[in-house]
C-alpha cells in the first residue's frame, strides 16, 4: 500500500465505520497519546524499564499502525498529501545533512 492509497482508504474507513473525524485537536491528543504506547513499549522492550504484568500482551507493529492511522486522520483533516511531504523532508534532510553525519564520529565505527 502506498501512503496515498493509506490516505485514501483511512478516509474512506472514517467515513464509513468511523462516521467521521474527530476535531484536529482531539486528534492531536489521541496521537500523543498513542505515541506514549510505543514509548512505553520501547522502554521495556529496548530500555532498562521493567516489564508490568498488564505489559505482557503488547505489540509494538500495531502501536506503530496505531501512530500511523492517527497522523494520517491528521494529514487527511489539514489536506497534507504525506507523499508529497515526505519527498520534501528527505529533499531537505539530504540537503542539509549532506556531510553532517559522514564527519560525526559517533556513528563512524
Amino acid at each position: 500500500m502506498t501512503i496515498n492509497e493509506a490516505q485514501e482508504t483511512v478516509d474512506r474507513w472514517i467515513n464509513t465505520t468511523g462516521i467521521r473525524y474527530f476535531n484536529e485537536l482531539t486528534n492531536t491528543a489521541i496521537l500523543m497519546e498513542e505515541v506514549g504506547e510505543v514509548a512505553r513499549i520501547m522502554a521495556r522492550k529496548y530500555g532498562e524499564q521493567s516489564f508490568k504484568k498488564s505489559d505482557e500482551a503488547v505489540n509494538l507493529a500495531d502501536e506503530m499502525a496505531d501512530v500511523m492511522f492517527v497522523l494520517i486522520c491528521l494529514a487527511n483533516q489539514t489536506g497534507i498529501n504525506l507523499t508529497e511531504a515526505l519527498e520534501k523532508n528527505l529533499e531537505k534532510k539530504s540537503i542539509r545533512d549532506a556531510n553532517r553525519h559522514k564527519n560525526n564520529e559517533k556513528l563512524n565505527p
